[in-house]
């Protein structure tokens, strides 16, 4: 019952701050990340609602979308983790959407290995740490002029992973630009947003929320 719970916890505390600055909940969708989570708690979010599962390794993903391949509704499967060139083959074949692409040469890779027009997001690193992947705010632009080129690639959205602080609120202004930068470059959606900052990323204009520890915590 604990995941349940978890998961009817956050969709209020999404539907509240939405509701803060004038937006629908029906707008922002649940990616629960399941890194380290076992089959069976995938099954009891999927029961309670969640229809969107999120995975950060190819390898683990392969194993559990395996173990799963029954489950009804089935799930939208997510690669939110970073993507090596050479795992990219089996990842277009497990997931349906990637979050992570951070280069143009994954972009590359990605277009080569689709067999169909294959949604990604575009990692974009607003905060400049030196540990994190993703285009910088200046290269973005062009990043997604080159990307929207290539054969079977649909550029969605955007995506970043802000730092991690102790007040959620240090992180609205990464979160602000992003929304701007999407607003900028006429692009759908944002993924921004985890279990410590999801409701300032939601009252910036996030569609997508990544969300794990929140969900699958005892």
């Amino acid at each position: 019952m604990g995941i349940e719970r978890n998961i009817q916890e956050i969709k209020k505390r999404i539907t509240n701050a939405a509701k803060r600055v004038g937006r629908s909940p029906d707008e922002i969708t649940i990616v629960a990340v399941t890194k380290g989570v076992e089959p069976r708690d995938i099954r009891i979010a999927v029961g309670a609602g969640v229809r969107h599962i999120g995975e950060n390794r190819v390898q683990e993903a392969q194993r559990k979308t395996a173990c799963l391949s029954t489950l009804e509704p089935r799930p939208t499967w997510h690669m939110v983790g970073r993507l090596q060139t050479n795992k990219v083959k089996t990842a277009v074949e497990i997931f349906d959407i990637i979050h992570s692409v951070d280069s143009a040469r994954l972009a590359e890779s990605v277009s080569k290995r689709a067999q169909n027009v294959y949604p990604v997001l575009l990692q974009v690193n607003i905060s400049g740490e030196e540990t994190k992947a993703g285009f910088s705010m200046t290269d973005l632009p062009k990043a997604v002029e080159e990307v929207a080129r290539l054969p079977n690639l649909k550029v969605k959205e955007l995506m970043t992973i802000a730092p991690f602080v102790k007040n959620p609120e240090e992180v609205r202004p990464i979160f602000r630009r992003l929304r701007q930068l999407r607003d900028s470059l006429g692009l759908e959606h944002l993924s921004m947003g985890m279990s410590d900052d999801f409701e300032i990323a939601v009252e910036e204009g996030a569609t997508l929320v990544r969300i794990g520890r929140a969900i699958f915590k005892e």
